[in-house]
């Protein structure tokens, strides 16, 4: 038996590939297993290659796997593009249908199954994905019963004669690699898993969520690969909880209408990716200099302008920090897991309104889009401030031409704040610059005392923020320290392992809070070791950078880089750190 499973679904976009692996995924999930899964797909709506890599396993993963124990294959090019994953001893499942080749490097054995000859005898060939699901199910020696449930969910609402024949293809499939396999019946059989229940999600679904629990209420965003998973899972709860989504006509308009619903009061986000966020950069310095509380969310993919719509990288680091003109105050959060994203997100809400300025959260293609178990959230974590919000009747003032000092000059650099149609708050906007009641000034000493107190808000935020750095810090003093942001955190974990399987002391930290940075907090952690290398998916070390500005030691940090629009996996980074610390390049 195995404790641990690499399993991957490849085929032409638009022929099921995906539903294969949610199905396989749902019934694992609900068995007690962990789950995390990495997507690779074209940016077009059918056709090109396209794979779903699944790891499953007995205990807690976040890093896609090194290697292959089972390639379902409905084409050759599937074959070839990941036949060298697979380890000796791995299994390739394959259609009939296309006469597949085995390359004679390979390690795997070839077992060719009539997906969809099976399927079409069965009533459609579009079936086929549930013949291979049955096929593995003989691999690993489980029973088809698991996925009765799972399959009278998705199809249930067809009738129940469209349950049969998916449940009948599962059992044909099943059968048919039973005879194949032989005495290897089971030959990959699972330990079984604890049984317990855990939600089975994607990221974006967390940051979606984590905006309904944090207040939400109104969501203007344009559609853009990886982010539009978020508004279409808002598009179904906000109307249930009395809000609104707008699909808008273009990007500006999406940030500009949150910057709107804001402004009267109603908790409101916009989500996007890189080129969206291009043209959402002077509409967040409108929010900026309005100081009006507004949530954005990047979710990063490969540039630059439409670059790899659908692969990873993060290189919108510099941009989400100096992206606008001119100077103004901003927070740039960045979760490291799906749970993070969550509870994130709720908080970035607190955050915008307690200190009225954009904040940003920052997430991967990978967080966002990679399927995965997450431990039951806890809503009893999530709270709402509002800040300096106004919510009593304003003493009407002495002279009664005066207008409220909406940018009042503070100790904190927050000013009071009111909603449109508060008696006695009747205030300018504008964004130009303006005095302390939003009236126009380009007098010197008011663009001083403006800019000084809109800048001085977050000067304590890297004190009070809630971990904004998730240690992993056995060692007082390390031979090296792993610093990574966004989805690579657990990729690093796990070649942490290895690492110190191979005698060295290493520490990990991913930075959660980019701006403003933790810089006391990451200094010391650099000084307690040896040696330091970021890891992150751009081709500049973004953040390695924003680590030298912030605490120094620019010969003691290196990088380790990849952008050709995968993640990384866990024995690269184990292998180049390795190298990088044995041969002193560190």
């Amino acid at each position: 038996m195995i404790n641990q499973l690499s399993w991957k679904v490849g085929g032409q976009q638009g022929e099921g590939i995906e539903s294969t692996g949610e199905i396989f995924c749902i019934a694992l999930n609900r068995l007690g297993y962990y789950l995390y899964g990495y997507r690779h797909f074209s940016s077009r709506i059918k056709g090109g290659h396209t794979n779903n890599k699944i790891r499953v396993s007995t205990t807690e993963t976040r890093a896609i796997s090194d290697d292959l124990d089972i390639l379902v294959a409905f084409d050759q090019e599937t074959i070839d593009v990941n036949y060298k994953e697979l380890h000796e001893g791995g299994i390739i499942i394959a259609d009939a249908k296309f006469k597949p080749v085995s390359p004679e490097d390979t390690k795997a054995e070839l077992y060719i199954v009539p997906f969809t000859e099976i399927a079409a005898e069965l009533g459609t060939s579009l079936m086929k994905n549930m013949v291979a699901i049955g096929a593995t199910c003989a691999v690993l020696g489980m029973e088809i019963s698991v996925f009765n449930d799972v399959v009278d969910e998705i199809f249930g609402r067809k009738g129940e004669e469209i349950v049969k024949k998916n449940m009948d293809a599962i059992t044909a499939g099943y059968k048919a690699m039973e005879v194949m396999l032989g005495e290897k019946l089971g030959a990959m059989e699972l330990e079984k898993a604890d049984g317990q229940k855990r939600l089975f999600m994607i990221g974006n679904d967390a940051i979606a969520l984590g905006a309904v629990a944090g207040g939400c209420r109104f969501m203007a965003a344009y559609p853009i690969t990886p982010a539009s998973e978020i508004m279409e899972y808002l598009i179904k709860k906000l109307p249930q909880l009395g809000g609104t989504v707008i699909q808008t006509e273009d990007e500006i308009a999406a940030a500009t209408m949150a910057i709107g619903a804001n402004y009267g009061g109603v908790r409101a986000i916009t989500a996007s990716a890189g080129p969206g966020l291009s043209l959402k950069m002077e509409a967040i310095g409108l929010a900026g200099i309005t100081e009006t509380p507004i949530v954005i969310v990047d979710t990063q993919r490969g540039g630059p302008s439409t670059g790899l719509p659908t692969k990873q990288e993060q290189s919108d680091l510099m941009a989400m920090i100096y992206g606008t003109h001119g100077e103004i105050p901003k927070i740039v959060m960045a979760p490291s897991t799906v749970e993070e994203a969550f509870y994130d997100t709720a908080e970035a809400f607190n955050l915008a309104e307690e200190y009225q300025c954009p904040v940003i959260i920052l997430s991967d293609l990978q967080l966002s889009l990679g399927k995965q178990t997450v431990q039951p959230l806890d809503y009893s974590k999530v709270e709402i401030r509002r800040g300096k919000l106004v919510d009593f009747e304003i003493e009407e003032a002495e002279n009664n031409n005066s207008y409220f000092k909406r940018y009042e000059v503070t100790e904190d650099g927050v000013s009071p704040r009111v909603v449109p149609g508060m008696k006695n708050g009747i205030h300018h906007v504008t964004g130009v610059e303006h005095d302390e009641t939003g009236r126009p000034s380009e007098t010197a000493l008011n663009r001083k005392a403006q800019m000084d107190k809109r800048m001085r808000k977050l000067n304590k935020l890297t004190n009070t923020f809630q971990t904004p750095v998730y240690k992993n810090t056995p060692h007082e003093e390390a031979d090296l320290l792993i610093l990574g942001f966004n989805s690579t955190r657990g990729t690093i974990d796990e070649a942490i392992g290895r690492l110190e399987t191979d005698g060295m002391k290493v520490n990990h930290a991913q930075i959660r809070l980019i701006h403003p940075f933790p810089a006391d907090e990451v200094l010391s952690l650099v000084q307690a070791a040896k040696k330091v290398v970021v890891i992150e998916n751009n081709a500049t070390g973004q953040l390695a950078n924003i680590i030298k500005m912030n605490v120094g030691h620019v010969n003691k940090i290196k990088s380790i880089l990849k952008y050709d629009g995968n993640p990384f996996l866990p024995h690269e980074i184990h292998t180049q750190c390795k190298e990088m610390f044995e041969y002193g390049n560190v």
